[in-house]
């Protein structure tokens, strides 16, 4: 197993916090019920796949998804001038499309969900607007195009045109991580900088019907989203409450390579996802988090886990979160904001873990002290993605005084 380690903050260095994080879906919820039947219902799945589904759907703990597609749900508003491209509500029928369709409903739809989730981050930053934001880092691993959402997002927010922009493309669920690094380092080498962290993923124009239990799994757990995340090294107003950045580190596991890839297929992106997974990470998991432990905390005793209070574990499914629950020994409450997540969401891949993490910046502090004067909490973060990559992060949530 390999890492990098940044390690902890040197002491010469700002303190570097995400200042706000707020979230935005598309306009359609699919409740999982009815996805499960409409894939289940398909004329090309055999008696043995349909069982399968119905399997995988039920066990998925997710209750609703969200999509642009308004033909999913035969929403009211959907466009019915021209002919069905994802589902044909007369026959029932999930259709095809090919990869340079499905990317052109990308581009589309990914513009409007990238601004509504930066507005509303900083419109949780109060004391700061746009001519403040100095750098913004888009993530996305569901479409491409140049110029692309990094370009978009600083026109449509009406951005300085010098606004620094870097995208991170493809990295899978995992993606957030890096953003998060890029930006801490560029606040730590320019402490009056202010960068925007935008995911953003439509995962649901690459579902397809098939056989194959991949595609099958993928189907039952992916969903749409964006979050933003403001993060500054500027002075925050007294009463703000941040998560100060401590640590950030990444790693590869030994194996589980071939076990979990993203690839560019005639038909849309295809997702493979085994069974192996959970498996692998609850085997993988603790020594993975190690660096971090080590990192954040200077401590190499894994028991030292005990010390943090809060978890925001990517949920990949519910077997990854049953898991990776087990080999690090977290509680039900741990765990309760990421199967929170999962439940309401399915798995938007690199925007997830920022939708929990939106939701421990906001949690009740009157656990941790009370009121008005909370006491600051340790906050671990972690996700998984093609590699397996494992990458991780150690956080101080903090009310400024």
């Amino acid at each position: 197993m390999s890492s990098t380690n940044e390690g902890a903050r040197p002491t010469a260095s700002p303190a570097v916090s995400v200042r706000s994080v707020a979230t935005a879906v598309p306009p359609t919820a699919l409740e999982q019920g009815a996805v499960r039947d409409l894939f289940a219902d398909q004329p090309d799945i055999s008696p043995l796949a349909r069982r399968l589904i119905r399997s995988v759907f039920n066990s998925s703990a997710i209750e609703r998804r969200y999509t642009p597609i308004g033909e999913l749900a035969g929403r009211a508003d959907a466009d019915t001038s021209s002919p069905p491209t994802f589902y044909d509500a007369t026959t029932g029928t999930i259709l095809t499309p090919s990869t340079g369709v499905r990317n052109a409903e990308y581009e589309r739809s990914i513009r409007p969900l990238l601004r509504d989730a930066a507005e509303r981050a900083l419109a949780a930053a109060p004391e700061l607007d746009r001519a403040d934001i100095t750098h913004v880092v888009t993530v996305s691993c569901t479409g491409f195009f140049a110029p692309g959402p990094d370009y978009v997002l600083v026109r449509d927010l009406g951005l300085a045109p010098s606004t620094r922009r870097l995208h991170i493309g493809f990295m899978g669920c995992y993606g957030a991580f890096p953003a998060l690094r890029a930006a801490r380092s560029t606040c730590i080498a320019e402490p009056d900088a202010t960068v925007l962290v935008v995911c953003a993923e439509l995962c649901s124009l690459h579902l397809r019907s098939s056989d194959d239990p991949d595609a099958i799994v993928a189907s039952s757990v992916f969903g749409d989203g964006a979050a933003a995340a403001i993060v500054t090294a500027r002075p925050v107003p007294a009463g703000a409450t941040v998560l100060e950045m401590d640590a950030l580190e990444t790693v590869l596991t030994d194996d589980g390579e071939a076990d979990m890839a993203w690839t560019i297929g005639d038909l849309g992106f295809e997702m493979v996802l085994s069974s192996y997974v959970p498996r692998i990470l609850e085997a993988r998991i603790a020594e993975a988090l190690r660096p971090l432990l080590e990192a954040g905390t200077g401590a190499r005793d894994a028991a030292a886990w005990s010390g943090i209070e809060r978890w925001a574990v990517h949920p990949g499914g519910r077997a990854i979160l049953d898991r990776v629950q087990r080999a690090l020994g977290l509680s039900d409450e741990q765990l309760a904001p990421s199967r929170d997540v999962l439940r309401d969401y399915g798995n938007m891949s690199s925007a997830t873990v920022l939708f929990i993490l939106e939701r421990l910046l906001r949690s009740d502090d009157a656990e941790t002290g009370g009121g008005a004067d909370p006491a600051p909490e340790r906050v671990a973060a972690m996700a998984f993605g093609p590699g397996l990559t494992v990458e991780s992060a150690l956080f101080t949530k903090r009310v400024m005084r």
